[in-house]
């Protein structure tokens, strides 16, 4: 088994990058963000993922280990292969993806080629509780009003008008709670209009 592989970007074709390793030139799939990272010439490492079948022997590169961690995970969600997991890995940032996942995001995974709507949310479910977030202080008022927030009037009204829980709860974070129900709604709306 391949786990690093070290030496010289070569060449970089499509989401396709050649490390020349003493003279061995090997073809590496790697995620548009490292892809972008890498130019030609650079002396890279890349954590590597192989994937064998009968008919291919793929190698799947990436700059942080991190970051294979979390092609792995996704492979491990039903219906997704390293091709998919490459593309999913390309919507944005490792961080931005995580975000996604744990915010249940599934139209921004679903931005990536090949991905519908069943396997964006088989990976949010799979996923969400794994994907390991460093919980940010509007995240942790969320999580600490989560539960008065069910029962809030104006989180309903604006879960109504089409905003998911998170982003309702969100939307009137920071809003009195004193005031009335439909000035808060009010608020809220002026707000994510900004």
């Amino acid at each position: 088994m391949i786990a690093t592989l070290s030496g010289n970007i070569a060449e970089k074709m499509g989401e396709l990058v050649v490390l020349d390793v003493k003279g061995v030139g090997y073809g590496i799939l790697v995620p548009a963000d490292d892809f972008s990272k890498l130019s030609v010439g650079d002396i890279s490492k890349l954590y590597i993922y192989e994937h064998i079948r009968e008919v291919s022997h793929d190698l799947y590169g990436f700059l942080d280990f991190s970051t294979k961690l979390l092609f792995e995970q996704l492979l491990g969600v039903n219906g997704v292969g390293p091709k998919m997991a490459i593309n999913i890995l390309g919507v944005g940032s490792p961080a931005v993806l995580k975000q996604a996942i744990a915010s249940g995001d599934t139209k921004l995974i679903q931005t990536a080629s090949g991905v519908g709507k069943k396997v964006a949310e088989r990976v949010v479910i799979e996923l969400k509780e794994k994907v390991g977030l460093i919980v940010s202080d509007k995240a942790e008022l969320l999580l600490i009003g989560t539960a008065s927030s069910q029962n809030d009037e104006a989180v309903q009204a604006l879960m109504a008008l089409g905003y998911t829980f998170p982003d309702a709860a969100g939307a009137l974070a920071g809003i009195d709670k004193k005031i009335p129900t439909e000035d808060r709604v009010k608020q809220a709306l002026r707000g994510s209009a900004l």
